[in-house]
C-alpha cells in the first residue's frame, strides 16, 4: 500500500463526494494517507469532508481527511493532485452552449467554441495551481480531469515542466453505445481506441476473436429503419460501418452536425440548464448523507452516481503502487507512439502504469478514414493550448477559426469576443485585448 499526501481541487464539486467514495473504495490501496480537500466554498467543502470522514471510520481505514480554501496551504509537500475544477461553475458553461448556437454553431462543453473557452477558463486558473506547485510541491504528480483534459494537458505540459497525467473514461466506455445498438455482449468484445481526448477511434476492434465489423454491419441493416433505436445510437453505428472504426459519442458533432445542431437550437434547455436545476436536489441528498452516521449515496440523488473519478484513482493506484495496470491516459506523444501525431501533442492511448510512470503500449496507426478528423483536431488543440497559456485576442481567435465547428473567419471573430466579454471575469487581461 502507498501512503501519500493527497490533494484534490474542486473537492466541493457536485462530484466531490463520489470522487471520494471512489478514493475510499481503493482505501486498502492508500492505508496510512492524508487526504486535503480544497475548494472555494466552505458550506460544500464541510458536508464532502464530513460524508467522507464517516466513510473512512466506517470502513476501518487509516487515512486522515481535511478541508480547506487555502490552496498554497493544501498543497504543501503534496505527492499528488487531483484536480476537477470547473472555473464559473455551470453558469459559464451554459453560456458555452447558448451562444453558440445564436451563430448557427453547436454549443457544447468540451467541444468548439465552448470547449474552447472552458479551456481558456480552466488553464488560466492552472497557472496559479502550477506556481503553487512549483512554491511548496516541486515533485507533485498532476492527475488531471479538468475539462477540456486535452487542451490543459496540452497547455501544462508543453510550457511547464510538470508531470501531467489526464483522464478520461471514453476509451473504455464509448464502444458500449455501438455494441448496444448492435445487441452485441461488450464483455465479448475488444476495442481499443486511441486519438485524442472525446475524439478517439479503434484501431482494432474484434469480437470473440473475430472482425466485429460484418456484425455490426449486419446489426445496421437489421436496425437502420428501427423505431425503437434512439437517434444517437444510430448515428454511432452508421458511422461505425461508414468508417470501419468504432468511435467516440463526440463524433456526432462533427459527422451530424446539422441535424445535432437543428436539435440543439429547438431544445427548450441546455444541458447545463438542466445540471443546474438539478444541482439543489445533490446537494440536499449530501447534506443528508453527512448527517448519517454511515453516509450511503443513492445513485439516482447523486451527480454522475456514487463513484466518481475512478479512472484517476486507478491510475494513482497502479502508480504509487506499482502495478503495472493497463489503462487510458492522456499525455504527450513521446517517441511518436501513435503514428500521425507530433511528439509534443497530447494524445490519448492505452498505457501501462506502475512504479516508472505511464508508459504506452504499442499503438497502431488510426484508419486513414479518419485520422484526418483527428488530426485536425489535434492542431486546434495544439493552438488552443498556446492561446490559454500565453495568448492574445489575435492567438483565440486563430485557434477558433481552426477548429471543425467554426465555419468561418467572421464567425470565429464574432464568436471570440462575444465569448470572451461573456467570461471576462474568469479570463487574463491579455485575451481581452
Amino acid at each position: 500500500m502507498a501512503a501519500i499526501k493527497l490533494v484534490y481541487i474542486g473537492g466541493g464539486s457536485s462530484r466531490g463526494a463520489g470522487t471520494m467514495a471512489s478514493f475510499l473504495a481503493h482505501g486498502k490501496d492508500f492505508d496510512g494517507s492524508e487526504v486535503v480537500i480544497q475548494d472555494v466554498n466552505p458550506e460544500r467543502l464541510a458536508a464532502v469532508e464530513t460524508i467522507a470522514t464517516k466513510i473512512a471510520r466506517a470502513q476501518g481505514l487509516d487515512i486522515t481527511i481535511t478541508s480547506t480554501t487555502d490552496r498554497r496551504a493544501a498543497l504543501t509537500d503534496a505527492d499528488a493532485v487531483l484536480a476537477s475544477f470547473r472555473p464559473g461553475d455551470f453558469a459559464a458553461r451554459a453560456l458555452d452552449e447558448r451562444i453558440p448556437l445564436k451563430h448557427g454553431v453547436i454549443g457544447q462543453e468540451t467541444q468548439g467554441p465552448g470547449g474552447f473557452f472552458m479551456s481558456l477558463r480552466s488553464v488560466h486558473i492552472y497557472e496559479d495551481i502550477i506556481r503553487d506547485l512549483d512554491a511548496v510541491a516541486p515533485n507533485a504528480v498532476i492527475f488531471n480531469y479538468t475539462n477540456p483534459v486535452n487542451i490543459v494537458s496540452q497547455a501544462v505540459t508543453r510550457f511547464t515542466d510538470r508531470t501531467m497525467w489526464s483522464m478520461c473514461e471514453g476509451p473504455i466506455t464509448f464502444p458500449h453505445t455501438v455494441l448496444r445498438a448492435a445487441d452485441l455482449d461488450f464483455d465479448k468484445a475488444r476495442v481499443v481506441m486511441a486519438g485524442v481526448n472525446h475524439n478517439c477511434w479503434s484501431f482494432e476492434h474484434t469480437y470473440e476473436g473475430q472482425d466485429l465489423m460484418p456484425l455490426l454491419d449486419a446489426a445496421w441493416e437489421a436496425r437502420r429503419d428501427d423505431p425503437t433505436l434512439d437517434a444517437h445510437s444510430k448515428r454511432m453505428l452508421q458511422l461505425a460501418t461508414t468508417m470501419r472504426s468504432v468511435p467516440s459519442d463526440y463524433f456526432q458533432y462533427y459527422y451530424f452536425r446539422e441535424e445535432v445542431l437543428r436539435e440543439l437550437q429547438g431544445a427548450r434547455t441546455t444541458r447545463a440548464e438542466d445540471l443546474l436545476a438539478a444541482l439543489p436536489g445533490y446537494w440536499e441528498h449530501y447534506e443528508e448523507q453527512s448527517r448519517a452516521e454511515v453516509p450511503d449515496l443513492d445513485p439516482t440523488r447523486s451527480r454522475g452516481g456514487i463513484h466518481e473519478l475512478e479512472l484517476a484513482i486507478d491510475v494513482m493506484s497502479a502508480y504509487y503502487n506499482d502495478t503495472g495496470a493497463e489503462l487510458p491516459v492522456n499525455l504527450p506523444n513521446s517517441g511518436g507512439a501513435l503514428p500521425g501525431f507530433d511528439e509534443d501533442v497530447v494524445v490519448e492511448m492505452w498505457c501501462t502504469v506502475d512504479g516508472q510512470g505511464v508508459r504506452p503500449l504499442p499503438q497502431k496507426p488510426l484508419p486513414h478514414a479518419v485520422r484526418g478528423l483527428v488530426q485536425q483536431l489535434a492542431e486546434f488543440q495544439y493552438l488552443a493550448a498556446e492561446a490559454a497559456w500565453r495568448g492574445t485576442r489575435a492567438d483565440g481567435i486563430r485557434a477558433l477559426a481552426a477548429n471543425p465547428m467554426v465555419p468561418t473567419l467572421r464567425v470565429a471573430e464574432e464568436l471570440y469576443d462575444e465569448m470572451a466579454y461573456a467570461h471576462r471575469a474568469y479570463l487574463p487581461e491579455r485575451l481581452l485585448r
